[in-house]
């Protein structure tokens, strides 16, 4: 069971990174005014990155404040991009 769970940590740990790529694009695709790429990239953050993120910090019971911290700097994003919460991408 160690082996899994170091192996599952490791999968956060890189979901992360991947995380902070994407913010990364998303920052630069707004302040360049790429608006379609960038809700191409918040897209992907918000429907595929986190949701696997949150999966996988579900299992080892590993808090979920790092879910919650992309959450808020995505909905700060957001409101950059224009979009609304209810409106879907």
């Amino acid at each position: 069971m160690a082996k899994r769970i170091k192996r599952i940590k490791k999968g956060v740990e890189s979901l992360r990174e991947e995380v902070d790529k994407h913010f990364l694009k998303l920052e630069r695709d707004i302040e360049e005014g790429n608006l379609d790429m960038g809700r191409y990239h918040f897209k992907e953050i918000d429907k595929s990155l986190l949701f696997a993120l949150e999966n996988k910090i579900e299992f080892p019971k590993v808090s979920n404040e790092i879910v919650e911290f992309y959450r808020k700097k995505l909905d700060k994003l957001r409101v950059k991009l224009g979009l609304d919460k209810a409106k879907k991408l």
